[in-house]
């Protein structure tokens, strides 16, 4: 690619303050900090596996809970790679995958689209992992389609252990999301789609 493909951005409310630059043809290098132990482990994850670089850092209101810290740090990482990726022109689009991890199998399925819209079908047993609300993994994914103007589904087939089941969510869609935003060289620069356009 001759044309760089990063961006940052930085989102201040009076609930969080959140940078997040990321480069998506990186090297799946990250230095990332949200105070929430867990969600910077699966941030982790989702930079290793799709490959793009991430520096995150948040300031949230974590006195109150870990909900406002984790939505709007997928609000920015989403808005982040879709000014990245820019007209989209070139990219693969579509990628899905299978991903195992010991006892735990799930699926995420991508179009990177322009067009946001998240089907989860995804269960925990327990409303926490550690002293994570494992509902919040549902509201990143959801911030993060609805910002990076991705189609994004994530359908867990079977797990028993609930962080396993959030980890396949990340890793599942942190390698899909590799695969479609990947150049294709057989487009030859084109927008992958009839319309002309994927804005």
């Amino acid at each position: 690619m001759s044309e760089s493909r990063s961006a940052a951005i930085v989102r201040k409310t009076n609930e969080t303050s959140v940078s997040v630059s990321v480069n998506i043809d990186g090297t799946g290098t990250s230095k990332i900090s949200t105070g929430v132990g867990f969600f910077d482990h699966m941030l982790d994850q989702l930079s290793r596996h799709s490959l793009i670089d991430m520096e995150i850092d948040v300031q949230g209101d974590l006195h109150i809970d870990d909900h406002h810290t984790v939505e709007d740090t997928g609000i920015a990482i989403g808005q982040a790679i879709a000014k990245a990726l820019g007209d989209r022109r070139g990219i693969m689009r579509y990628a899905s995958i299978d991903l195992a991890m010991d006892e735990t199998m799930t699926k995420a399925a991508i179009d990177v689209s322009g067009r946001p819209f998240l089907v989860w079908n995804v269960a925990f047993s327990a409303p926490k992992i550690g002293t994570f609300d494992t509902e919040l993994v549902r509201e990143f994914f959801q911030a993060l389609a609805q910002n990076a103007g991705i189609t994004l589904h994530i359908l867990n087939h079977y797990g028993a252990n609930n962080h396993h089941i959030a980890e396949t969510c990340f890793k599942a869609v942190a390698r899909a999301l590799r695969a479609a935003t990947e150049i294709d060289p057989r487009q030859a620069g084109r927008i992958p789609s009839t319309k002309g356009t994927l804005a």
